[in-house]
């Protein structure tokens, strides 16, 4: 049984649109990095969809590109989560004001 490519580009658009709200409203950085995650999974899943219609492994070699870049996005940012969470005790981003110029 096979897939139909509307059904799948609908779920990575609800995807990349459950990930924009979360940007959008949470204030919490924990959510807010989780939705920039979703965002770039659901990008990965377009890849691999389109790669699999089209028979073309490009999209597979750019899906492994984002996910490095996300590993790397995440790390980082969880970091610097535990920096800001360790010197003001808030995981909320309003509260974070040390990087305003």
């Amino acid at each position: 049984m096979e897939i139909e490519l509307p059904l799948l580009i609908f779920i990575s658009m609800m995807m990349f649109s459950i990930g924009i709200i979360g940007v959008l409203i949470k204030r919490n950085a924990l959510i807010l990095f989780l939705s920039i995650e979703m965002m770039l999974n659901s990008a990965n899943l377009l890849f691999v969809v389109f790669s699999y219609h089209w028979g073309n492994q490009i999209g597979l070699v750019w899906v492994f590109f984002v996910l490095v870049v996300a590993a790397a996005e995440a790390a980082v940012g969880f970091a610097i989560i535990i920096n800001l969470f360790r010197s003001k005790n808030v995981v909320d981003v309003d509260q974070y004001n040390v990087l305003r110029g």
